[in-house]
C-alpha cells in the first residue's frame, strides 16, 4: 500500500461526492421555484439509496470476479472480502477503491434526473434509480472497468466514465424524456431558470469536483493523475469559451448559463480521454464539445422533445463524442497503459471505441425503455396535471424551497387569495414595528 496514492484517492473520493450537491445546485437553479426541492432530492436521495445498493450488491456486480465478461457476480456482496489490503495491481486499500467507485455510481443516475425534472413521481424516481443502477450501470462498469469485462478485453478504453457515466446517463435521459412526455405548457410557455446564481455556483462545484473525478481515476498520485487534471482544465476552458463565442455570434450576448453549459460539456467530453491524450488533444476535444453539445441542445428545440435540463445534449452527446475522439487523439507516450489512436496510425483502436460507444448506447436505450415500462406498470411515472401545475415540492415533499409569506403557510396564503378574489378583505397578521 502506498500512502501518497491512498491520500490522493481519499481526497478524490470526497471531491466526487461534492459533485452531487453541486449537481443539485446546478439543476435546482434551472427549474421553477415550485420544483426546486424535488429537483434537489433527485441528487441527494441518490447519495443514500445508491450507497446502500452499492454496499449490498452493486459493487460486487460491477467489480466482483468476472462471470462471462458481462457481470461480476456476488462474491463481494455486503463487502465480504473487501478490506484494507489492496486489490491485486493496486496500491490503495480495497475498501477505498470501493468507496471511490461508489461516488461514480451515485452521481450517474442523478445526471438522468435532468430529463424528467418537474413532472416525475417520487416513488417512480426511487424505484427507477434502484433498478437502473443495478441493471444498467453495474454491468456497463464491469464491461469497461473490471478485469474480464468484454469491452476491456476487446481493448476499448474509458478513463473516467465517458461511456460508463455520460453515455449511459445521457442516452437514458433521452429515452426518459420521450417516454414521459413534455411538461405542461412546453414549449408554448417560456419556462426560464429561476436562479442563475445558484446554477453558476453548482457548475463551479462540478468543475472543482471533476479534478477528483478524472484525476482520481489514475488511482495513484502519479503523472497520469497530473495529465488527467490538466486535460480536464484545458477542455473545460475551451468548451466554455467556444460556447460563449457561439452565443455571441448568434445573439450578441455573453450568456452566463451558456458559458457554464460549455465548460461542463468540455469536462464531460474529455472524461474518457483525460488520462490517455496530450494537452493539445484535450484542447481539441474541448472545442469539439462546445460545438457538438451546443448543436445537440439547439436540436432539442427543433425536434420538440422535453429533455428539461439538457442531460442528453450535454452528457450523452459529450460522452459519445469524447469516447470517439479518444480513438483519434490517444497517444501511448502520455500513458503506456493506453493506446495509440488514429492520428498515430492506429485506425483499429478507433474502431474499438466506436463499437464500445454503440454497445453503451444500445444497452442504455433498450434497458432504460424496459425499466420505464416496468416502473410505469408498478407505480406509474408521472404526477397528475394538478400536482404538476401547483408544484412538486409541496405535493411530494410537503415543503417549499422558498417561503416568501410572512408568518403565513401555503394553505393560509391560498385562503387569503381566495378571499381577495371573492372581494373579501384579506386578514393579514400585523407585524411588530422595528426597534429603532
Amino acid at each position: 500500500m502506498n500512502t501518497g496514492d491512498t491520500a490522493w484517492l481519499l481526497i478524490s473520493t470526497a471531491l466526487v461526492l461534492l459533485m452531487v450537491p453541486g449537481l443539485a445546485l446546478f439543476y435546482g437553479g434551472l427549474v421553477r421555484p415550485k420544483n426546486v426541492l424535488s429537483t434537489y432530492m433527485h441528487s441527494f436521495l441518490a447519495m443514500g439509496l445508491i450507497t446502500l445498493q452499492w454496499v449490498a450488491f452493486g459493487y460486487s456486480l460491477a467489480f466482483g470476479p468476472d462471470q462471462g465478461g458481462v457481470i461480476g457476480g456476488l462474491s463481494f456482496a455486503f463487502l465480504r472480502g473487501v478490506g484494507l489490503e489492496p486489490r491485486p495491481g493496486m496500491t490503495v486499500p480495497h475498501l477505498l477503491f470501493m468507496a471511490y467507485q461508489m461516488m461514480f455510481a451515485i452521481i450517474t443516475p442523478a445526471l438522468i434526473s435532468g430529463a424528467f425534472a418537474e413532472r416525475l413521481k417520487f416513488s417512480a424516481y426511487v424505484l427507477f434509480t434502484l433498478l437502473w443502477a443495478t441493471f444498467i450501470y453495474d454491468p456497463l462498469a464491469h464491461w469497461l472497468w473490471a478485469d474480464g469485462g468484454w469491452l476491456q478485453k476487446l481493448g476499448a478504453l474509458d478513463f473516467a466514465g465517458g461511456i460508463v457515466v455520460h453515455v449511459s446517463s445521457g442516452f437514458s435521459a433521452l429515452v426518459f424524456a420521450l417516454v414521459l412526455g413534455k411538461r405542461l405548457g412546453y414549449p408554448r410557455e417560456r419556462i426560464l431558470p429561476h436562479n442563475l446564481t445558484m446554477v453558476l455556483l453548482g457548475a463551479g462545484l462540478l468543475w472543482f469536483g471533476w479534478f477528483g473525478f478524472n484525476g482520481g481515476s489514475a488511482l495513484a498520485a502519479s503523472g497520469v493523475a497530473v495529465l488527467a487534471l490538466v486535460n480536464s482544465q484545458l477542455a473545460a476552458a475551451m468548451g466554455g469559451m467556444v460556447w460563449l463565442v457561439v452565443d455571441l455570434a448568434r445573439y450578441g450576448k455573453a450568456s452566463a448559463l451558456g458559458f457554464a453549459s460549455g465548460f461542463i460539456a468540455g469536462l464531460a467530453t474529455v472524461t474518457p480521454a483525460s488520462g490517455f491524450v496530450g494537452p493539445m488533444g484535450a484542447l481539441a476535444i474541448g472545442a469539439a464539445a462546445g460545438l457538438a453539445c451546443y448543436g445537440a441542445v439547439m436540436l432539442k428545440g427543433r425536434l420538440g422533445y422535453d429533455d428539461t435540463l439538457d442531460a442528453f445534449g450535454v452528457h450523452g452527446i459529450g460522452g459519445a463524442v469524447g469516447s470517439i475522439l479518444l480513438g483519434v487523439f490517444a497517444l501511448r507516450v502520455w500513458n503506456p497503459a493506453g493506446a495509440d489512436g488514429l492520428l498515430a496510425g492506429n485506425a483499429s483502436f478507433l474502431g474499438k471505441q466506436l463499437l464500445a460507444v454503440a454497445a453503451g448506447i444500445g444497452y442504455a436505450v433498450v434497458g432504460t425503455f424496459v425499466l420505464l415500462k416496468l416502473v410505469n406498470a408498478l407505480v406509474g411515472l408521472r404526477v397528475d396535471a394538478e400536482k404538476e401545475h401547483e408544484g412538486l415540492d409541496i405535493h411530494l415533499h410537503g415543503e417549499e424551497g422558498y417561503n416568501m409569506g410572512v408568518g403565513v403557510s401555503s394553505q393560509g396564503r391560498a385562503e387569503l387569495f381566495a378571499e381577495a378574489e371573492a372581494g373579501a378583505e384579506a386578514k393579514l397578521v400585523k407585524q411588530p414595528a422595528p426597534i429603532a
